[in-house]
């Protein structure tokens, strides 16, 4: 048997703790899906067409369509698009608030060259027990569009722009209800 020296013995009476306590705590790194918010007894989620408290024109499809793609094509659950009995869970959604606002002007002429348009949305996971598996009061997105200076062959872009927001938005909020980030 050896004999450690007073120096080693030291050494090593530090060295324990402090790899046990490293080994505890961990990273906090997880493979994807295993930090999921959703149960694994939910395998139908229905999507209804998200509300709107705002005037703004077709948000709410372009959102509720995006949603729904993104879901179909990134998870395994069956994705219904009304709200009925049958669904496990049901993600509501509403848009709390739409704004378009001028960001940047043409220094020539002084008019308005670029928008931007903002969306506040509110989601909410349920399942069909009245259990709320997750919830975001405000999420908030952003995009940036041209405006057509040619009216002659006026062309509105913030459709597009919604579009674009909208996917977007869709890939991280099934990015939120998936992962625990």
């Amino acid at each position: 048997m050896r004999i450690l020296s007073p120096t080693a013995a030291r050494r090593l009476s530090c060295l324990v703790p402090l790899t046990l306590a490293l080994l505890l705590t961990g990273c906090g790194y997880h493979s994807a899906g295993s930090a999921t918010h959703i149960p694994a007894n939910v395998r139908t989620i229905a999507v209804p067409v998200f509300a709107t408290h705002s005037q703004a024109y077709r948000s709410e499809m372009a959102l509720t369509q995006a949603v729904v793609h993104e879901l179909d094509t990134r998870t395994h659950y069956r994705v219904l698009t009304s709200n009925t009995a049958d669904a496990d869970a049901v993600l509501s959604g509403t848009i709390l608030t739409q704004t378009s606002v001028p960001l940047t002007y043409d220094s020539t002429s002084g008019e308005t060259s670029s928008y931007l348009v903002t969306l506040t949305v509110k989601v909410v996971l349920t399942a069909r027990d009245g259990r709320v598996l997750y919830r975001n009061d405000a999420l908030s997105y952003r995009e940036q569009y041209q405006s057509t200076q040619d009216l002659t062959g006026f062309i509105r872009e913030d459709p597009a722009a919604i579009n674009r927001l909208a996917r977007s938005f869709a890939h991280a909020l099934v990015d939120n209800m998936l992962e625990s980030f």
